[in-house]
Order: C-alpha cells, then structure tokens, then sequence
C-alpha cells in the first residue's frame, strides 16, 4: 500500500484546517508521497491558482479539501487535470457522489469522505463510500491516505453518510458542548469556574482514552466499572439514563435532527 501511495502524484485542494490536518498525516506517514497543493492562502501552496496549474500535467489522485460553496467551480477548474483513472476524494460535506459524476463524468472514480476534526491529532474517525468505477487499487489508496489521521470505516450506501455526519462529523461538538455542560455544572455544585472547567476537560479526556486503549470493553462495561450500588454515580446515572429525559433520548433527538439537515444541505 505504501509503495502505491508513493508512486502516485497527489493534489490537495485546499489546505484549511481538515486539508491541513490530512497534509500533516501524510507527511509524517508517507514521506515519499509526491503531493502538490493548491490554495491561495496556505504558505507552503505550490499554487494559488489553477490557471497555475497549467504545464503541470495530470494526477493519480486529487483530494477536494474546499468548501461546499466553491467546491463547483473549483472541479469546473480541474477537469484538465484528471485522467479517466484519476481517483477524485471529496471531504466536503452535503456533496453527493453524483455531483461529482456530473462534473467530471460518469465514468470517473470518486469517493466521498466524512472525516471530523479530531484528525487534526490523528484520532480522527472517517467513513467512506465509494461509486462504482473505484477500484480496489483506489480503495487502499484512500483508506491508507485516511488512515494517517485515524480510523476509517466504508460504507456501501451512501444515503448512510448523513447519520455518519450526524454521528462522528458533528460529534465533536457534542463533546465539546459536554465538556461546557459539566464544568457549568459544577459552578452550581460550588466550585470555581477554573477548577469546574479542569475537571470537566480531563475527565473527558481521560474517559476517551480509557476507551481507546480498551477497545474490547464495551462502553456499558466501562460505565458499570465506575458505579457503585447505592453509590454516587448510580445516583447521577437515574437521571442522566432517564428513558424519557435522559441523554440517549436527548443524543438521539440530537443526531436525527443533524442527519435531517445532511439531507436538506445535500438537495441544494
């Protein structure tokens, strides 16, 4: 896999914070990788423009790392740049596989990607879904270039990808929003708001990668590790694992919600 990423020419397409995060991955894991980027305003461009592009040939792989808004008339841009084997990745979100088929034609390989933030320290989660002119070949590319920033997960229906946005795209932020809902929390238990917020970050923290670096327990288990009958926990748990109010029924409402919006963003 690592002499094939090697041997193909690469063009990133934007180099923000997720295009950022994958060059990253790729030039600490792929060194060989021979990768061109293309953004105005990223220091170590190549190009800034695709007018530069020009004389530059064609390449194996583009990966389309740019937002939805422009993402038409950047692949307008490009299509002298890709072969009919060229492999086109796409990262951005409410795109649809046949929005790129449109573009570039039927008979192109393309794959979407869902990846999410926490790529930026290589523990991102990305889901991909393919079309059916991709390959085997393209296949290992794709999840070897995915695979620098974390784990990765494919799915054969892409109708699938808006619960995987709704999940582990905006997932993050429900972390996050976790993490300000249990510091608030313990400002009104009476700690300081410092303190509250140290607590609420390394608790999150640290659960993570209890639960990373025990991947064959599952997530019931490591809660019931932590609480003791008639304990503190169970008292917290009554109301957190509530049927009606509690955080599964709220987290649920929360994904269908997100996946809801996938969909209505992917009409547009």
């Amino acid at each position: 896999m690592m002499s094939m990423m090697s041997q193909s020419r690469l063009l990133l397409v934007g180099c923000g914070k997720m295009g950022g995060a994958l060059l990253q991955g790729w030039r600490d894991n792929i060194p060989d990788l021979l990768i061109s980027i293309l953004d105005p305003d990223f220091p170590d461009a190549q190009f800034r423009m695709i007018d530069e592009l020009k004389g530059q040939g064609s390449f194996g792989c583009i990966v389309l790392a740019v937002k939805p808004q422009i993402m038409e008339e950047t692949v307008r841009g490009l299509t002298d740049f890709a072969l009919p084997s060229t492999l086109v990745i796409s990262i951005a979100a409410g795109k649809q596989i046949s929005f790129f088929e449109d573009l570039l034609g039927s008979m192109s390989p393309v794959i979407r990607v869902m990846p999410n933030t926490p790529a930026a320290v290589g523990c991102g989660m990305s889901v991909l879904c393919a079309n059916n002119k991709v390959t085997s070949g393209h296949k290992k590319l794709a999840q070897g270039l995915m695979e620098t920033v974390g784990l990765c997960a494919w799915v054969d229906d892409e109708s699938q990808m808006d619960a995987v946005t709704a999940v582990s795209g905006s997932g993050p932020a429900y972390v996050f929003h976790m993490i300000e809902a249990l510091a608030q929390a313990g400002i009104s238990a009476g700690l300081s708001p410092d303190l509250s917020m140290m607590l609420a970050r390394q608790t999150v923290i640290g659960s993570g990668l209890l639960a990373a670096q025990n991947p064959d327990i599952d997530a019931a288990t490591l809660r019931q590790n932590v609480t003791s009958p008639g304990g503190t926990t169970e008292a917290a748990l009554r109301v957190l694992m509530s049927p009606d109010a509690g955080l599964t029924n709220l987290l649920t409402r929360t994904v269908l919600d997100a996946q809801k919006r996938s969909i209505d963003l992917a009409k547009n």
